[in-house]
């Protein structure tokens, strides 16, 4: 019996791409005829055409599998649970935007077939934004040197899994998973292979600020304890200073009486300083409550709306 390879695509508003990553990941079948393939598509609840583009092509090719989610449930719980509702013996996650190069495929199986279970792509160089590839590598090397367990820098989860590691994810029971961090943290073997992300060639990205935002804290807060530790070592710190601060305008009025005036605008600038130090350790703090009262909501990472060819 042939080895089933399932291809996830998660998308939103991708009526302008689907078809034409559909069309480039199928070429990939032929190449391996040795294997069965499928492709999953879990739509986040697009408003545009992408639903109904993707139901023609699964209504011609009963390979093509859909699930619809009932609202957006993000970038982050989406793709996870699309990924747990495939059923092949290796999982390849491919994005809607084709910045994942599709021919990279055959790469991801060789390897796959030569043992690994774990295979992904590690974007090099791109084609995107300068500005944001800078911030992006900012990020990685940030959470690397906080983080307490490894980090893959500029991964972004395209790659291929073996079902080994699949079944492992399905036994997290996680809500709010960080699946780029977990990649390292379960120890799998896996090897990296470099690309350079092309630009995207239609439509417009779905990440904005917070969603960017979003990602990265969740990293932060998954993988490191270091900003809390530093609310406690900051706060320390500051306080010493001000006390040596206040000894010192004692000592200076003390000696100086009648002509030292104090003036309001150091106290003005120190109110304002303190008070920024704890809105943005609050804030922190807040990061943390918010990562644990997702936790222990246990709600489900997201509702389905309808399948489609998942009859078999």
């Amino acid at each position: 019996m042939k080895k089933l390879i399932s291809i996830l695509t998660a998308c939103y508003n991708e009526a302008e791409n689907v078809e034409n990553l559909y069309l480039q990941v199928k070429a990939q079948y032929d190449k391996f005829p040795q294997f069965e393939f499928e492709h999953v598509f879990i739509d986040n609840a697009s408003s545009d055409r992408t639903l109904e583009i993707l139901k023609e092509i699964a209504a011609k090719d009963k390979r093509v599998k859909i699930i619809v989610n009932v609202r957006n449930f993000g970038h982050i719980r989406s793709p996870f649970y699309g990924m747990l509702q495939c059923n092949g013996d290796a999982v390849i996650s491919v994005v809607a935007d084709l910045q994942d190069p599709p021919e990279m495929i055959c790469d991801f199986i060789r390897r796959w077939e030569e043992g690994y279970k774990i295979i992904i792509g590690i974007k090099e160089k791109s084609k995107e934004n300068r500005i944001m590839f800078m911030i992006r590598g900012f990020f990685y090397k940030l959470i690397e040197r906080i983080s307490e367990t490894e980090q893959i820098k500029n991964f972004t989860g395209f790659g291929l899994y073996d079902r080994q590691f699949v079944d492992v994810l399905r036994s997290l029971d996680d809500p709010y998973p960080y699946f780029r961090g977990a990649i390292a943290d379960l120890g799998f073997n896996r090897i990296e292979i470099p690309y350079t992300q092309p630009r995207r060639d239609k439509g417009k990205t779905k990440n904005n600020f917070y969603s960017l935002y979003d990602m990265a804290m969740l990293g932060f807060v998954n993988h490191s304890k270091l900003p809390l530790r530093l609310a406690s070592f900051i706060g320390f710190s500051v306080s010493m200073l001000s006390l040596l601060l206040a000894v010192i305008y004692l000592i200076y009025k003390l000696v100086d009486w009648d002509h030292f005036q104090l003036g309001l605008a150091p106290l003005v600038i120190g109110i304002f300083f303190f008070g920024g130090i704890q809105l943005f350790f609050l804030g922190i703090i807040g990061e943390y409550i918010g990562a644990i009262f997702t936790q222990v909501k246990k709600r489900p990472l997201v509702i389905e709306k309808e399948r489609i060819n998942f009859d078999d």
